[in-house]
């Protein structure tokens, strides 16, 4: 057996974690915009509202961690809530160094809109799936993404 038959016979992309969770999350996304309250906001920009509601002011360094969204989309992110009045930007009073994201009334607005549709939206995504198997999957989804690495051992 070559090395290339190897590759052609055992390893198919098509079935591979990586590929099917980016097309998983590819048919959200479209399922997200089809169904978003605002056709401008985003699910990465919902997320990042959804974090503010929750958490709080937060520095950009809090967002990345609460959100999972790297540092320069995070940076480009809070641009565009900040342009369109959903979120304030500040220096933080005890160190002027850092940069403070807050709600503002109108972005809790749109959260106040957006509620029952991503309620909808989590329920679209899903709907192939029994409900013995949208509870498994969101247990595997969460296993998959702990932030725990010390257990991690090569396979």
């Amino acid at each position: 057996m070559s090395k290339n038959d190897l590759v052609e016979g055992d390893y198919r992309f098509t079935e591979q974690v990586g590929h099917l969770l980016r097309k998983a999350y590819q048919r959200h996304l479209s399922i997200f915009q089809d169904n978003a309250s605002d056709p401008n906001l985003t699910a990465v920009q919902f997320v990042t509202l959804c974090t503010l509601h929750d958490r709080g002011p937060s520095s950009q360094a809090e967002l990345v961690k609460a959100t999972a969204v790297d540092q320069a989309t995070i940076r480009g992110i809070v641009d565009r809530l900040r342009l369109r009045g959903l979120i304030e930007v500040s220096k933080d009073a005890s160190d002027g160094r850092k940069i403070i994201m807050s709600l503002l009334p109108e972005g809790e607005a749109v959260l106040k809109q957006m509620y029952p549709r991503a309620h909808l939206i989590t329920a679209k995504t899903m709907d192939r799936l029994n409900s013995a198997e949208q509870v498994a999957l969101l247990f595997l989804l969460r296993k998959i993404a702990a932030d725990d690495l010390s257990n991690d051992e090569p396979l």
